[in-house]
């Protein structure tokens, strides 16, 4: 298994199912990054940790990863929404269950 697979399966096994109740300190400190859900959490937490900036800056001006809006935040917490969550430091890449 080369470094990338390496990196890839320890970011797999730190992703982690939370309600967003849980996350909501961290939203109100900006840390949380919403991810599409036609990208894989997985794959974007690797090209984040391994500083693609290109790839990061289309999937953002694309809006296909981008902060959590407070209307976003709202609507999880009243829907009580499930979310699969891992940490990339200094964010929280999070994306709704389906």
């Amino acid at each position: 298994m080369n470094s990338d697979e390496l990196l890839r399966t320890k970011i797999n096994q730190e992703t982690s199912r939370l309600p967003w109740s849980e996350l909501l300190k961290h939203f109100a400190s900006g840390t949380v990054i919403a991810v599409a859900s036609e990208l894989d959490l997985v794959e974007v937490a690797f090209q984040i940790s391994s500083d693609n900036k290109a790839l990061v800056e289309e999937w953002l001006s694309a809006n296909s990863v981008a902060k959590v809006s407070d209307e976003q935040a709202t609507i999880w917490l009243e829907t009580e929404a499930q979310l699969w969550a891992v940490v990339v430091k200094p964010w929280i890449l999070v994306q709704v269950c389906t």
